[in-house]
């Protein structure tokens, strides 16, 4: 065992190291974004660098891209998965052939959350109900206000349309709700990273970059028509 898998730190160091209180690392690990430590009696466990450098992506993850917990969980399970050494030096030269669109963005930008929700008709406390699920982050400016990432903006806008359509507060629907599709999506997006890379491999990355781009419409397409479809045989069925 290398050094740097060695378990020698206990949670009181791990605390000290990163920064973080003992409740938010054992909120990671609760969540999956975090491997438990290696635990030698009841209350006692040691963690190793492995700790270390996966919850300084986290805050990176966190604090650079505004990227919300379950969106991390999906990038570190990406990683988790085992993709040989070919595989990830495709995605990251892929990556860069997809600068400057929808798929790589820019800088993310933050917006304000108050006049999000007045708009929407979505409370604050609603989206901090969100921001606990871990569907998005919330972050607080100089002067103590509340934002989001922009790139954010879509999901309160989108319960703020399910409840213009029906399903309102009074029938019981609210955040937790979108967890339904935020899970499907998740398993879904796993898969077909590794079924893309392992067929990609072969090609230049600037070739598998024109196929993603080329192929996520349609799959978005395949992914709604399914969806449809599984609800009117659901329906006929009755």
């Amino acid at each position: 065992m290398s050094r740097s898998d060695k378990a020698c730190y206990r949670m009181k160091d791990l605390c000290a190291r990163t920064g973080l209180p003992r409740q938010a690392i054992h909120f990671y690990i609760r969540e999956g974004l975090l491997p438990e430590g290696r635990k030698t009696g009841r209350n006692m466990a040691y963690y190793s660098d492995e700790h270390l450098e996966r919850i300084a992506l986290i805050r990176q993850l966190q604090e650079e891209r505004f990227l919300p917990l379950r969106a991390i969980k999906v990038v570190l399970g990406a990683k988790d998965r085992s993709l040989s050494d070919k595989q990830q030096q495709l995605l990251r030269e892929v990556k860069q052939h997809l600068v400057g669109t929808s798929l790589v963005t820019s800088a993310p930008r933050k917006v304000a959350l108050l006049p999000l929700c007045e708009r929407t008709g979505i409370t604050r406390k609603e989206v901090l109900r969100m921001a606990e699920l871990g569907l998005l982050s919330v972050f607080t400016d100089e002067k103590r206000r509340s934002q989001i990432a922009e790139s954010d903006v879509w999901l309160i806008e989108a319960l703020s349309q399910l409840r213009s359509a029906g399903l309102s507060r009074a029938l019981g629907f609210g955040p937790d709700d979108l967890l339904i599709f935020e899970d499907a999506i998740s398993e879904v997006f796993l898969k077909e990273m590794t079924l893309i890379t392992e067929r990609l491999v072969h090609l230049t990355a600037k070739d598998a970059a024109a196929i993603v781009q080329r192929v996520q419409p349609i799959v978005n397409q395949i992914l709604v028509r399914l969806h449809d479809a599984k609800i009117a045989s659901f329906v006929s069925a009755l």
